[in-house]
């Protein structure tokens, strides 16, 4: 740990394992924000870290910035050195590149986000809009000190939007998809939800699901403490049998799950398919029961069968957030085809900012292309809603 400088009352310090940070005074400051999610739990970040799935030598370097009154901890964020962009979600491989092809060193660059973990919510854990400052005033500082050529904050909630543009960073969105629960009066059961389809999505979605049925594969789905070590081990051989299939290799170890299993039980679900008594794949589901709220993350196969991926990571879940009264389902990252689905775009955002001037006219440029780009198909998006006028 380090004291980088005080800026009026406040202390800020920069930590190189989150263990540093007090587990206690992190989820209080988690727990005040509206948009909340497990991903930014203390025993979350700690997990990815001490699993070695987020460490130095898988290029995610714990910088954690915090913001003390006193003994007070007033606001923090995740924080890493990286030298790479893999694990990210937001794309900028071509800004490193240009730099490359201009002599320049892109990486290291200093990231503020979730690893691995497309999904919105609170980076900058603060409990007023000065505190969310003085964070995104350390990390440019931070970044300056180092001579870095960029800082990152990615999946900002609204309020994080609001600072980072106050503060004068490029902001940059995409798209994801994401469901909800019919309001006021939320859906009664799965066929209350195909109910409010247009006819062609419903009729697929039911030949879908007709087709699972019809090999004979069965669903049982276990939460929480009900998981055990064995559904563990299946489960991870799924997951890391997907990687395999794309030529790559998974970014968390059979540790990290294991960790999630020993301290954020309760905010696990796991689907697990059989077909003749045997198990055949596994779809891990994160929730939040305090805001109901579910959220799809990996899954894996023994065996191809046809439609299997969107009965275990779609219709299986929704049906579940159904019956238990879930409000909100996010499918995670990209994926037009969520759509006829029943999961509708949703904007995502993350604030950039840029060292060099040039380069950050640059971007600023292309930002605003993009940024047309992103809204047209948003537009585009919206005129083709799966539900019925």
């Amino acid at each position: 740990m380090r004291e980088e400088r005080s800026s009026k009352n406040y202390v800020i310090r920069v930590h190189d394992h989150p263990r540093d940070v007090d587990a206690a005074q992190w989820n209080a400051l988690l727990a005040e924000q509206v948009s909340a999610t497990p991903f930014m739990r203390h025993e979350y970040l700690v997990a990815m870290h001490e699993s070695k799935s987020a460490v130095d030598e898988t290029g995610w370097q714990p910088q954690f910035l915090t913001v003390h009154d006193g003994d007070a901890l007033v606001a923090a964020c995740p924080l890493y050195l990286k030298s790479h962009s893999y694990g990210e979600y937001v794309f900028d491989w071509a800004w490193a590149d240009a730099y490359q092809r201009h002599g320049l060193r892109y990486y290291p660059k200093l990231l503020s986000a979730v690893p691995f973990t497309p999904v919105p919510g609170p980076r900058l854990l603060a409990r007023d809009a000065a505190s969310r400052v003085v964070l995104l005033r350390g990390m440019t500082q931070i970044a300056v000190d180092a001579k870095l050529s960029s800082a990152h904050v990615l999946f900002l909630d609204e309020a994080d939007q609001q600072a980072a543009r106050e503060a004068g960073w490029m902001m940059r969105s995409t798209v994801q998809f994401h469901w909800q629960n019919r309001e006021p009066q939320r859906y009664a059961d799965f066929a209350d939800f195909l109910a409010g389809l247009q006819r062609e999505k419903r009729k697929k979605i039911q030949q879908e699901r007709r087709k699972v049925a019809e090999a004979g594969v069965t669903f049982t789905a276990q939460q929480g403490t009900e998981i055990s070590r064995e559904d563990w081990d299946f489960f991870y051989r799924c997951y890391t049998r997907t990687y395999r299939e794309h030529h790559s290799s998974p970014y968390l170890t059979r540790d990290f799950f294991q960790r999630m299993a020993d301290t954020m039980a309760e905010n696990w679900l796991l689907f697990i398919a059989r077909r003749d008594g045997q198990r055949i794949a596994a779809s891990l589901i994160a929730i939040d029961p305090e805001r109901r709220a579910a959220y799809g993350r990996y899954w894996g196969a023994t065996e191809h069968i046809s439609c299997l991926h969107f009965e275990a990571c779609y219709y299986q879940p929704l049906a579940w957030c159904i019956a238990q009264g879930y409000q909100r389902f996010e499918g995670g990252a990209q994926g037009e085809h969520k759509m006829a689905r029943g999961l509708l775009p949703v904007q995502t955002w993350s604030a950039h900012w840029l060292a060099h001037p040039q380069f950050a006219q640059a971007v600023a440029d292309f930002l605003a292309r993009e940024g047309a780009g992103v809204e047209s198909y948003l537009d585009e998006l919206n005129e083709r809603q799966p539900f019925k006028a």
